[in-house]
């Protein structure tokens, strides 16, 4: 514990941004970092609660009071390895996690958590800069091969783990560069391409293979796949969305998200894009969809020049603060205002479309909309909802992303081709702790095994296939379970 006093002694700040009239004039990012004084005062912050219950609102197990206390003494060799020894993408988390982490904070019962995720992003690029970040790969080999099939924060966990204990691993993925929604789903301005680049440029280093517009079962045979390898991990990722089939649907003007925020971060990476352009400057947009897609469709929106932008969402308008059925340290569901909000957008809530209006040319031109209201049980959870009457209206728009989500994985290719079984939800199916699939030597990780979620939970999923995939091929693993690291002090 760096300073006993320091969370009474200092309030919470976060570093400060850019203004939002000069950010949205281009996609870098626009999150300072902190002087070395605020940076040191934000560390102190962490109290000697005890229990510390920050290690289990992060689903990676995060050994986050010790690297606080790293972080204040600036021992920053110890703080990077801290942090790593649990997380292998501190750079990713410190930048786009949610930090359920900060909800269960201690020190959160009564006054603003520890800025845990914002002393992550700091000691990863201070870890950088000081040329602490090396590969890791031992020399001997296990000459066991493992092939990964998608790049995403998964797949990536997945192969930087494997290598690390000496087995040789190729990552296959259909794009043209590695990262999955860290390349082509998250904007600029929230995670720079240069920093995943960065990190597989370490991986490479490592021994770790990327094979670029490789789609394992169009034109990589997901049989010679599994043939050809002692084990393969599926971590394709949750990439069909929801749909809103109503009247209207085939009119143009309406795309989903991520075909939206892919060809801009195409752009802005100087790649070509190849279909038909998806621009917002001068129209009018309804983002439909409330999480953190449509706020970076927002975003993207902004600053591309659109009339206007507004989001919609179906659900009632979360509550500003926990509430009784919200307890700490559970993971509260309140309102969240993002940065590309503060850019400007127009929020509703209770919003249900009905419709999708064209003009004679077959171009949106409007929606149908309704306001609704929602039943909740004891718990404040929504039942379920009813029109409310004489509130239906049009809304003048010429462009509407759908960002509602994903539904589950696609099954016409290596899914459908290796025969693994699929569960309920359209996920293939894996018991969490096993990752092991029905086809012998087949794993599987991230969101194709437990649905769309959040970054830390794919990396979280990438390292414990990673570790039963090292006991399938070596019997043992050298790779610890997130319980295990947490469980025991690490020895620097």
């Amino acid at each position: 514990m760096g300073k006993p006093t320091g969370f009474q002694e200092f309030n919470r700040e976060l570093p400060s941004k850019v203004p939002a009239a000069e950010r949205v004039k281009n996609y870098n990012e626009f999150v300072n970092l902190y002087t070395e004084e605020k940076l040191n005062q934000q560390s102190a912050r962490c109290m000697n609660c005890g229990i510390p219950f920050c290690h289990s609102g992060c689903p990676l197990g995060n050994i986050i009071p010790e690297f606080n206390d790293a972080v204040y003494r600036k021992n920053w060799e110890e703080a990077y390895h801290i942090l790593s020894s649990t997380n292998n993408f501190p750079e990713f988390t410190g930048r786009i996690c949610p930090a359920p982490c900060e909800s269960a904070c201690v020190l959160g019962i009564n006054k603003p958590p520890v800025a845990i995720e914002e002393i992550e992003r700091h000691i990863i690029e201070i870890a950088y800069e000081k040329n602490l970040v090396k590969p890791t790969a031992p020399l001997v080999k296990t000459g066991k091969k493992v092939a990964v099939v998608g790049s995403g924060p998964a797949g990536l966990a997945a192969a930087a783990q494997l290598v690390k204990v000496g087995h040789t691993v190729t990552v296959y993925e259909r794009d043209d560069r590695a990262g999955g929604l860290l390349r082509y789903g998250i904007p600029d301005f929230k995670l720079e391409k240069w920093v995943v680049e960065r990190r597989v440029e370490v991986m490479e280093k490592d021994g770790v293979v990327f094979k670029y517009n490789s789609e394992v079962g169009v034109n990589v045979a997901a049989d010679e796949l599994v043939r050809n390898n002692d084990a393969v991990i599926l971590a394709g990722g949750s990439t069909i969305p929801r749909n809103l089939n109503i009247p209207g649907r085939e009119l143009k003007g309406i795309h989903f998200a991520m075909d939206f925020l892919k060809q801009q971060n195409k752009r802005v990476s100087n790649i070509e894009v190849t279909a038909e352009d998806i621009i917002a400057t001068g129209k009018d947009v309804v983002v439909i969809g409330g999480g953190d897609t449509g706020s970076d469709c927002v975003g993207t929106s902004n600053r591309q020049g659109a009339a206007s932008i507004k989001q919609f969402e179906v659900m009632f308008q979360p509550p500003a603060q926990r509430t009784q059925h919200m307890p700490w340290p559970t993971y509260p569901m309140v309102l969240k205002t993002t940065s590309s909000h503060e850019e400007g957008a127009d929020r509703f809530w209770g919003v249900n479309t009905l419709e999708f209006l064209g003009d004679e040319e077959g171009n949106l031109r409007a929606l149908r909309v309704v306001d609704v209201e929602w039943e909740q049980d004891f718990m404040g959870r929504p039942v379920k909802f009813h029109v409310v009457e004489g509130s239906e209206r049009e809304i003048p728009c010429q462009r509407v992303f759908l960002a509602m989500g994903f539904l589950h994985p696609q099954h016409d290719t290596f899914i459908s081709q290796l025969g693994v079984e699929i569960d309920d939800r359209k996920n293939v199916k894996a018991k969490e702790g096993v990752y092991r699939t029905n086809v012998s030597k087949v794993f599987t990780a991230g969101d194709m095994r437990r649905g769309q979620s959040l970054v830390v939970w794919a990396i979280s999923e990438g390292r414990e296939a990673a570790r039963k995939v090292d006991e399938f091929l070596m019997g043992h693993s050298l790779l610890e379970s997130k319980d295990a690291v947490n469980q025991f002090d690490q020895v620097f």
